[in-house]
């Protein structure tokens, strides 16, 4: 599997991964009807630097990275990532996190933040805190699931160096 950055003809596979999610409603506080134009201008906007998963030519996933906030919060970056249905379980996800790094690293970034992991989104949750990320915050019943109501969103954490920041 290589990942490579995101192409404008990539648009089709990218939407064939995120469009479900998206209208699932289930991990990502998106709205549910978003059109396929705005969705793609939000996974690949200008703003982030977009990948994808690919294997024998096929896309099997997708993920972005960008900085998680501007000014004197510049060194943190903010990922978003989403698998096809047929790769789940098979460590697409992880492979992506593992280039996420190595990418954020070489842009100089100092840590990796999610800001909104859906609690009940348990593999997610495990996959993160088994790559290093640690539960730094729970917004109680912050994310409306389609299927199990109101339920908590987690912010989740780590950090990529420990050198000093510039003078």
């Amino acid at each position: 599997m290589q990942i490579r950055p995101a192409r404008p003809d990539d648009s089709d596979a990218i939407w064939a991964i995120i469009g479900p999610v998206i209208r699932a409603g289930e991990t990502y506080a998106l709205d549910r009807d978003m059109s396929r134009e705005d969705a793609l201008a939000y996974w690949l906007g200008p703003d982030r630097d977009s990948f994808v998963a690919e294997a024998d030519g096929v896309i099997l996933g997708t993920y972005y990275l960008r900085a998680n906030q501007l000014g004197g919060g510049r060194h943190v970056c903010n990922c978003g990532y989403m698998t096809a249905p047929e790769a789940a379980g098979k460590g697409v996800a992880r492979r992506m996190h593992q280039h996420s790094l190595e990418h954020a690293l070489a842009k100089g970034f100092r840590a990796m933040q999610f800001n909104f992991v859906v609690s009940s989104n348990e593999r997610a949750v495990r996959l993160w805190q088994s790559l290093g990320f640690g539960i730094v915050g729970r917004l109680p019943k912050a994310f409306l699931h389609p299927a199990e109501g109101y339920v908590d969103a987690l912010v989740m954490f780590r950090t990529l160096r420990d050198d000093p920041p510039p003078p």
